[in-house]
């Protein structure tokens, strides 16, 4: 019975490891899982898509280039993190930019196929209707 007991006191101990290992995984990516799951449940795509597609990709791509040149320029290196090149500073930059905006994208096409389109929430207050109590 104290080998069962032993093994089970093992068993619980391999499971803490465990659980850290997955909060610390989760923890280190975490601001990636939030960028996913805001573009993939937080964004109603049914309508962003006719809207890009009426020019908004245009202020979409300043924005990304214009990221991509401040973070150049806020921390400049160049990153060698292919192997067997070094990308230049601003390019790696505006690489990992369009990255995000293609896991954006890609979440929307995500959501279009499995139709995981979010419920939507009214903000504009509700109208009042016109009170006439025959003061005239």
């Amino acid at each position: 019975m104290t080998e069962l007991w032993d093994a089970f006191v093992q068993l619980l101990g391999q499971m803490g490891i465990l659980v850290g290992l997955l909060l610390q995984l989760a923890f280190r990516w975490s601001l990636l899982i939030a960028w996913v799951a805001w573009w993939l449940w937080g964004v109603n795509w049914k309508k962003a898509w006719p809207v890009l597609a009426q020019g908004a990709w245009v202020p979409v791509v300043l924005v990304s280039v214009g990221v991509a040149f401040v973070w150049s320029q806020v921390e400049p290196s160049s990153c060698t993190c292919l192997g067997f090149m070094t990308v230049p500073n601003f390019w790696w930059q505006l690489g990992e930019v369009s990255l995000l905006v293609a896991v954006a994208l890609f979440c929307g096409w995500l959501q279009g196929i499995f139709g995981w389109t979010p419920t939507e929430i009214d903000l504009d207050p509700p109208a009042v209707p016109a009170h006439d109590a025959g003061h005239h």
